[in-house]
This record gives C-alpha cells, structure tokens and sequence, in this order.
C-alpha cells in the first residue's frame, strides 16, 4: 500500500498503512498467532469482551509474564516494525509506552530494536504525577518528533487518545501505533454496534497509521491451517479442537467481523 499522510485528529485523512499482507508478514504473522497459543495468551472458549459480546477467544498480553516470553513479544513487534518501514514507508524517531501494559513492553522493544540496528529513544507515562525529584509524569527520553505508540490492543480508542494528548502536550507528533492484534470486529458506541472497529477509528479519525502483528483474519488461517486433516489418506495429524475454534471464531466474524 502507498504511504500517504493524514493529519492526526480530521476525519477522512487517513493515513499510510503498511503492506504486512506478503509473504514476509504473513509468515510473520502466522509464527506470531502459533506463539500466542503455545504460550496461553491467546485461548479459546466464552470470554465476555468489554463490548459485553460472548468471544470465543481471548487475548491477554498480561501472560507474557517472564523474560522468554517477553523477549520473544519484543522479537515479533520489532521485526513486524522494521517489515513495516520496508513495505510502507513508515517511520517514525522514538517509541512510546502507556503506563501500565506498555511500560515493559516498551523497554523490551526498544533493546531489540537496537540489538536489530534501530537504536531509537524511549519513554513511557506514569498514571500519577511524581511530585519529587524531576516531577511529572514522563520518564525515559524526552518526548520529541514523530511518535510510535506500543499496546496490546485497542479495544475503544481510549488509551490511544490519553496517549495522544500526553504526546501532544510535550510538543511531539503522535504518528502511528503499534499493536500485537487486531481483532477486526465492530466497535460499539452508546451499546450499539457500528461499521467501523476500534482500529478503523484510530486509523480514520484520528489520523494515526495502525500497525498490527496480526489480525483476527490470521488466527482464522492459522486454525484452518492446523486443523485441517492431511491429504492423501495419511495418518491424521490434524487437532480436531482446534478445527472447532475455527468454526466458532468464523461465526463471531461473520457476525462481528470489519475488514
């Protein structure tokens, strides 16, 4: 896709989108969805989502609970970002963390996008003011020039507005933000469903370029993929429960899903 600017904030301006739908980022992609499982933090089953629908998965980046874990995390955001800057032309001169989630997350990515040659400055909020020391509610580097924000999800757009204005009022650009899934489903607002995701939102009204590791159209591939018998009549390898979670995923997309 080609790069294009939107001015953060007007509607309509939307702005670039990365091209992570080739075979590198959908390998990406798919190795990323078959970690998230491996590790628990992406399970199947009845999961109440904040919209209050009944998910038949879950996505929880609160597991990525030790070092390994978070190490890897930190491995697929910054290949996924580095793939991004290739295909779309994004860039962006230091990354942001939102207190809480994307405290860790930050410092993790921000060393392996070093360890990868991307040496980028960092800095992260605090929830409340410090009111000692140097004070307020920034820490790491100063907050300057066009920003990437880190988080899980975005579920409503809330976190990236807070995050928005906490860039802006240090006088930097709030440029793109970074996401480990997209769950491509309808946002709600005043408890009715609309068009549009959480996602879409960001991306088309407040003009932010959204990057995702993977989207909910990749985890259907995946458990197609992997629970799909083998040809031929070989031995069945296939995992049966997973091709159940397909089934169930595929409903609530076709119920819930944007593209």
């Amino acid at each position: 896709m080609s790069l294009t600017t939107g001015t953060p904030g007007q509607a309509g301006n939307r702005p670039p989108q990365g091209d992570m739908h080739n075979d590198e980022g959908r390998a990406l992609a798919q190795e990323f969805v078959q970690f998230a499982i491996a590790s628990g933090v992406l399970r199947f089953g009845e999961f109440k989502t904040k919209a209050g629908r009944m998910s038949p998965y879950f996505f929880n980046a609160g597991l990525f609970d030790d070092g390994a874990k978070l190490g890897r995390l930190a491995q697929f955001y910054a290949r996924g970002l580095l793939l991004e800057e290739k295909t779309s032309g994004l860039q962006f001169d230091m990354i942001f963390g939102p207190a809480y989630k994307g405290i860790p997350l930050v410092a993790a990515v921000a060393v392996e996008l070093a360890r990868l040659g991307r040496n980028l400055p960092f800095a992260y909020n605090r929830k409340e003011a410090k009111d000692h020391g140097e004070g307020g509610t920034l820490v790491g580097a100063p907050v300057k020039g066009r920003v990437l924000i880190l988080d899980d999800v975005i579920s409503a757009g809330t976190a990236t507005r807070e995050s928005i204005a906490i860039i802006r009022a240090a006088g930097a650009t709030p440029h793109a933000v970074a996401i480990a899934l997209d769950r491509q489903e309808k946002a709600v607002e005043n408890g009715k469903d609309v068009a549009h995701s959480a996602v879409q939102f960001v991306t088309r009204e407040l003009g932010l370029h959204v990057f995702a590791i993977a989207r909910l159209a990749d985890l259907l591939q995946y458990l197609a993929e992997v629970g799909k018998p083998p040809a031929g009549g070989a031995q069945a390898n296939s995992d049966d429960s997973l091709q159940t979670h397909y089934q169930r995923v595929l409903d609530y997309r076709q119920r819930y899903g944007v593209d």
